[in-house]
């Protein structure tokens, strides 16, 4: 099956891990980073798509981020 997820939070170094930590459990980045700036509280946003293949049947319940 393949996998998808999408990796948001502030743009700091916390972001960054959580994306290197995706790539070292065999996710591979998926397009290109997202920004926003978000006005109200005065901060940018990232988002990257990751993606991974995995064996076993795709179910809702999968929480991608155990993968």
């Amino acid at each position: 099956m393949k996998l998808y997820r999408f990796i948001t939070g502030v743009d700091d170094s916390e972001f960054c891990h959580r994306v290197t930590q995706a790539l070292n459990k065999g996710w591979e980045l998926h397009g290109s980073p997202s920004l926003t700036f978000d006005a109200e509280r005065g901060r940018t946003m990232c988002g990257q798509a990751v993606v991974k293949d995995a064996p076993g049947d795709y179910s809702p319940d999968m929480k991608l981020g155990d993968y």
